[in-house]
């Protein structure tokens, strides 16, 4: 364990514990505080990240937020990047995998999702996310315990072991229907295919509707034993 690591473990618990019972903003208040010029938020455009995106413009404007653009997401998901940017008068940073799909094909094969999603998922996420995260010491991101039992235990603030950085999770603690009220009651534009029973969504050809009473991220990845993408433990 470095030395880096033992610090900010120790630190991290206060933090932690301190902004447990804290609402979202002032989690965002405490990473910008210390985190200025040197954190970054990152976005799939889902409902938690449009909440996020609009509630540190009004805290932060000039804070950056990225996405990374796997080449395979869905039409409507970059309709709300654009409406976004035009909302916010901003442009957010598009993150790439290093080859592209036809390269991608040339060396493992074609639909490489449907064979093996784990290698596509480390070539098209994972890879481009370190990339952009070397350049930062603190990230933002939109997960919340409900959504899985694999995010059940996040905390609010921790140490990113696999990146190496700081971890905000403001929205930890918030249920679904909380991000909602917050959506509609700021009119924060959200990608439309929430309304057609896709409550997560990720790219197009590893992304099915769910139906009612089914968990929420059961349409990532069907038919594969794979619920997370690699970015979050």
């Amino acid at each position: 364990m470095s030395e880096r690591h033992m610090m900010a473990d120790e630190e991290l618990h206060v933090w932690a514990y301190r902004l447990e019972a804290k609402a979202p903003m002032d989690v965002l208040v405490t990473a910008v505080e210390n985190y200025a010029g040197g954190i970054v938020l990152a976005s799939s455009f889902g409902a938690e990240d449009v909440v996020l995106i609009d509630m540190l413009h009004k805290l932060a404007p000039t804070i950056p937020v990225f996405y990374l653009d796997t080449n395979k997401h869905f039409t409507e998901t970059y309709h709300t990047r654009d409406r976004l940017q035009e909302r916010y008068g901003t442009t957010f940073i598009q993150v790439l995998p290093q080859i592209t799909l036809e390269e991608q094909a040339q060396q493992h094969g074609d639909k490489l999702w449907e064979r093996e999603p784990n290698l596509c998922c480390e070539i098209r996420k994972v890879e481009p996310l370190k990339r952009v995260l070397s350049q930062y010491e603190a990230w933002v991101t939109g997960i919340r315990r409900e959504q899985s039992p694999t995010r059940a235990n996040a905390k609010k603030v921790e140490w990113d072991e696999k990146f190496n950085l700081v971890k905000f999770n403001p929205l930890a603690d918030w249920t679904d229907a909380q991000v909602w009220e917050y959506i509609h009651a700021n009119d924060v534009p959200y990608n439309p295919l929430h309304d057609r029973n896709y409550p997560s969504i990720g790219c197009s050809v590893c992304t099915r509707a769910v139906k009612s009473g089914q968990d929420p991220r059961s349409g990532r990845w069907a038919g594969h034993e794979k619920t997370e993408c690699g970015l979050h433990k």
